[in-house]
């Protein structure tokens, strides 16, 4: 080669080391830099650059207080792949912050040790779903076989293992929490460990031993939990009756029944228990017993729900109602029965004119329920009577209208006469504000489609009548719109506008049980500020079909604080198909209203909800992320399949165990190892839905060949 050439080339390699120098000079004066943006790019150009002298500067870094720096810095030590950051990365794997926490777990992938390995394992089990699915992903980029089965191995034999020596060696509160965890394990060895608490002294102990042996599933508990009905501890009865819930026994039948019928505290959850038994013939005989033996505001819910299975033997009610002294109870499970009841009207017509305020009372509720219009003549007497009793009791002492509007003089925005200029000014400034401020926000309310609700003037000074007084009337009221009797939709109007709430409320509910046109002037009530009547009446009109259900919809996007009273309604009685548009909206807008409505577009088998529902379950911080799951698989559509497998990693079981039940109603075969891995899950309803997916995913794979 030429000198001359040889020293150009010379010039050439001191100029490109300058330069470098000097982009590496203000690397390292970026990594001071206030912006923490400018921080986590200069630690990133550096570890391009891959200088062992580097790591003290990365290790610096992985301290820095912006998240963006630290896992930069993450990202930098692990591509160093020196075992001496694996401690450091382990720090940053419990960062507070998951993308950290998921650059932490890439990182150590690539150091490929035991220890590296042994912190990704630890991990698992204390990270959200984000970092989870992470870890997994690093532990198959690290090579390692049945990675996911491997970490939920491990946090499966961690919980066990923590559970149990809180168990033993734990204060009473942990040893309590310690005996459910251990129930909800539902393993063989679970069983022999709850047994012998079953009788403990401690009594919160044994009755979390008891819940415990329900999650576990073991129908060898039976014999030790049925005695436990017959404790006078109240937790301990309850314990034993959500148990044989759990365990779906029938031989524990007669036993809750008797409880509840007792009439105790616990009778209200043995009478769910009952209602969650498979159904067969000695379920709903003693669920008939107790429409006749129960409290009335727990007897009239059961026998509402005979009234669905096909009523109750009839006999037993007319031997009820023959004697006054037990008609009560005959005439509770009448107003639960309702029109499969129909052959008992005449046995409760009587009770009309009866002397005894609570059977009268409760023989209008039957009439109602019944909804026969042959009942409408004792009807009106009954309601003649009971009008001149409440009139007489609600007669004005001022015998003219009170005024609407102020007199003379008395109108707080007007001005008197010996004011101050200034303060004249100062009044007449604020009052064209006070009315700018509502002309605004009626423009606001107009544009956005919401009614103005107007506030209702007062008709009385004092109401001098108790509302308990006017309830018989009330009763009255919400009959004769349930039988439709002649001239109740003008009687039930000229009370639509009572001044008591009580009265407003029945005559609302009355119109409403009256068909399309009591439903086109109830509907328009739907904006009143009293919270009872609104949901009073949310459900008369969601019970009227199809006309009712439309009306809830209709107002569903006007009202913005009790979306959830129309909701709750709807999701009682069903939704129509109009319905899909305005839910997919709530689910949007998120709340608790969310929930409902998931649940509702589930029921409706609503497919054009699929990408709503995904959105929403997307968002980590989405509320009723366990119905959403619900709703996607009773849709059924495998293009939501990625989005749900997301939380077979999920740090809740009841979120993993949804996961999988919504994979097993799609059929996909997607995330086969996922579910394959969860089988050795914990959590039995976790193992058990994983199981139940596996299951469905293979058929419908055989089924496609």
């Amino acid at each position: 080669m030429r000198t001359g050439a040889r020293k150009f080339l010379v010039v050439v390699a001191l100029l490109v080391n300058a330069g470098c120098s000097g982009s590496r000079d203000q690397l390292l004066a970026d990594l001071q830099n206030p912006r923490p943006e400018v921080r986590a790019l200069a630690v990133k150009k550096l570890a391009e650059e891959a200088r062992p002298d580097d790591l003290a500067l990365f290790t610096r870094a992985a301290k820095d207080m912006a998240a963006i720096v630290r896992g930069e810095a993450a990202v930098a030590l692990g591509k160093s792949q020196d075992p001496r950051v694996v401690d450091l990365l382990g720090e940053l794997l419990e960062d507070s912050d998951v993308d950290v926490q998921g650059n932490a777990a890439m990182a150590l992938a690539q150091v490929k040790n035991d220890k590296a390995k042994a912190y990704l394992t630890l991990q698992y089990g204390r990270r959200g779903r984000q970092t989870r699915q992470v870890i997994v992903q690093a532990l198959k980029q690290a090579n390692v076989p049945g990675a996911m089965a491997e970490v939920v191995a491990a946090e499966s034999k961690a919980i066990w293992e923590r559970n149990l020596l809180a168990l033993n060696e734990g204060s009473l509160p942990e040893r309590v929490g310690a005996a459910e965890e251990l129930g909800k394990s539902g393993r063989p060895e679970a069983f022999n460990r709850l047994v012998p608490l079953v009788r403990d002294s401690q009594v919160i102990l044994a009755a979390a031993a008891v819940r415990g042996l329900g999650d576990v599933g073991d129908k060898r508990a039976v014999p030790a939990i049925l005695p436990l009905l017959d404790e006078s501890f109240p937790e301990l009865r309850e314990s034993a009756i959500t148990a044989l819930m759990r365990l779906q026994e029938p031989q524990a039948i007669p036993r809750l029944q008797a409880v509840a019928v007792e009439k105790s505290s616990v009778s209200p959850l043995a009478i769910d228990a009952l209602l969650e038994l498979p159904r067969q013939p000695q379920t709903d005989s003693a669920l008939c017993v107790i429409a006749l033996d129960a409290v009335s505001i727990e007897a009239i819910p059961v026998a509402r729900v005979m009234r669905e299975r096909g009523g109750c033997p009839l006999d037993p009610i007319v031997e009820r109602l023959a004697r006054p002294a037990t008609a009560a109870s005959g005439l509770q499970a009448v107003i639960g029965l309702g029109p499969t009841a129909k052959d008992t009207l005449p046995k409760v017509l009587p009770y009309l004119s009866q002397g005894d305020a609570t059977l009268r009372a409760l023989a209008v509720d039957a009439v109602a329920a019944i909804g026969d219009v042959s009942a409408a003549p004792a009807l009106q007497k009954a309601f003649d009577q009971e009008l001149a009793i409440v009139q007489a009791l609600r007669q004005d002492w001022i015998s003219k209208p009170l005024p609407e509007s102020y007199g003379p003089g008395f109108d707080p925005s007007s001005q008197l006469e010996d004011t101050t200029a200034t303060d004249k000014q100062r009044g007449e400034k604020h009052g064209n504000l006070m009315a700018r401020l509502k002309a605004l926000n009626a423009s606001k309310a107009r544009t956005l489609g919401r009614p103005q609700v107007q506030q209702r003037v007062p008709t009385e000074l004092f109401d001098d009548v108790e509302s308990s007084r006017l309830e018989p009337l009330a009763g009255l009221l919400r009959a004769l719109g349930s039988i439709k009797a002649p001239g109740a939709l003008e009687l039930l109007k000229g009370f639509a506008g009572d001044s008591s709430v009580m009265l407003r409320t029945a005559a609302l509910v009355g119109l409403a049980r009256l068909g399309p046109e009591g439903v086109a002037l109830a509907k328009n009530n739907l904006f009143e500020s009293d919270r009872d009547l609104l949901k009073a009446l949310a459900q008369a009109l969601a019970e009227q079909g199809e006309a009712g259900q439309a009306a809830l919809m209709e107002f569903l996007p006007q009202i913005t604080g009790e979306k959830l009273v129309l909701i709750d309604a709807l999701s009682r009685t069903g939704a129509p198909a109009s319905a899909v548009e305005p839910l997919r909206k709530v689910v949007t807008e998120g709340g608790p209203e969310a929930v409902l409505a998931a649940t509702m577009l589930g029921r409706m088998k609503a497919k054009e909800a699929v990408p709503t529902l995904i959105k929403a379950l997307e968002d980590p911080t989405s509320v009723g992320r366990r119905e959403m799951l619900t709703a996607l698989g009773e849709l059924g559509d495998s293009s939501a399949a990625e989005v749900v497998a997301r939380d077979l990693y999920h740090d809740l079981p009841e979120i993993r165990a949804a996961a999988a039940a919504a994979l097993a109603r799609m059929g996909t075969g997607a995330q086969g190892d996922a579910l394959d891995a969860l089988k050795g899950d914990y959590y039995r309803r976790v193992r058990e839905a994983a199981v139940t997916a596996l299951a469905k995913t293979t058929t419908a794979a055989e089924g496609t060949r």
